[in-house]
């Protein structure tokens, strides 16, 4: 049964599996633990009804580029550049979407080997800790205004055009900041997926938004309260791991009082992630080509396909 929510269709779980038969999966319960993240689940059955008919739609949309851009060169009577082919995938903090971006780049290198798929994220697009202190936009960390945009921008603009290792700043959320002279490089690649919470998003007086560079897009989306109860989860387990490391940003937090640290994630949560979530994140759902809904435990129920 196909509901029709505004300009999307919405697919329950078992009718999306069924418009792609995957046979096969090519990856092991082993593949999936290795890229998930610290508290996301994903199962192989979730691969086989949810992601192996997503790749299939996302391939069938790669293929429609490629015709565009070939009939481009033969009207132009040009010859056919290399244009990369741009994914955005958009949500809120803790949603999940670090495990859905490596997971469509992991299946597309396992499908189809002969492309050049690379992945990144927006977060070393945020300024320097000090930069945000000097700025006064520390406590907004994630919100719009704490991203260098135009170098975002640019760094697209320069994938785009199919440029050579183009470099992006590298970001550790070990340290919670930005890596001096770190770099990740994207070398003109076939697909490049672009993942973090602000890519879909249209900050005011710029000429050009980040999304006018994606050729596709996804959304993952949850109830926020599910959202809270995965960060706060995870906000668990990361005082775990930094325990005994005292370079690590937790660390603090960590050797304090357990009820302490869980009442300032708290207040984080609802002061600037659930925020940012409402005023910045959420209103950019319906600029996706496809949502993934999740339940509980991170299952995915539904998926959304725009019309158009």
């Amino acid at each position: 049964m196909v509901e029709k929510l505004g300009n999307y269709d919405r697919f329950e779980r078992d009718h999306w599996r069924n418009l792609f038969d995957a046979e096969t999966v090519p990856l092991d319960q082993v593949d999936l633990d290795a890229i998930q993240s610290l508290n996301d689940r994903i199962s192989v059955a979730d691969v086989k009804e949810i992601y192996m008919p997503l790749v299939h739609y996302l391939l069938m949309r790669y293929d429609e580029f490629q015709r565009v851009n070939d009939d481009r060169s033969a009207f132009l009577k040009t010859p056919r550049r290399h244009v990369p082919f741009l994914m955005g995938i958009a949500g809120s903090v803790a949603v999940g979407k670090s495990t859905s971006a490596r997971l469509l780049a992991l299946l597309l290198h396992h499908l189809h080997p002969e492309l050049n798929v690379q992945q990144i994220t927006t977060d070393g697009f945020l300024y320097p800790n000090s930069v945000l202190e000097k700025k006064g936009l520390l406590d907004d960390k994630g919100f719009p205004d704490s991203y260098d945009m135009g170098k975002l921008i640019q760094f697209l603009n320069d994938v785009k055009q199919s440029k050579p290792k183009v470099t992006a700043p590298k970001y550790s959320h070990q340290v919670y900041d930005v890596i001096p002279d770190e770099v990740d490089i994207v070398d003109q690649p076939d697909i490049l997926i672009v993942e973090g919470i602000n890519v879909l998003q249209l900050p005011s007086q710029a000429e050009l938004f980040v999304s006018d560079f994606f050729d596709f897009s996804l959304y993952v989306d949850a109830d926020p309260k599910l959202i809270e109860h995965w960060y706060l989860e995870r906000f668990g387990m990361l005082l775990d791991s930094a325990f005994n490391d005292p370079t690590n940003y937790y660390h603090e937090l960590a050797t304090s009082s357990r009820e302490d640290a869980f009442l300032y994630a708290r207040q984080v949560w609802d002061a600037v992630n659930l925020r940012n979530l409402n005023e910045y994140i959420l209103p950019t759902r319906n600029r996706a080509n496809v949502i993934l809904h999740k339940m509980q435990h991170h299952m995915i129920d539904a998926v959304y396909l725009r019309q158009y």
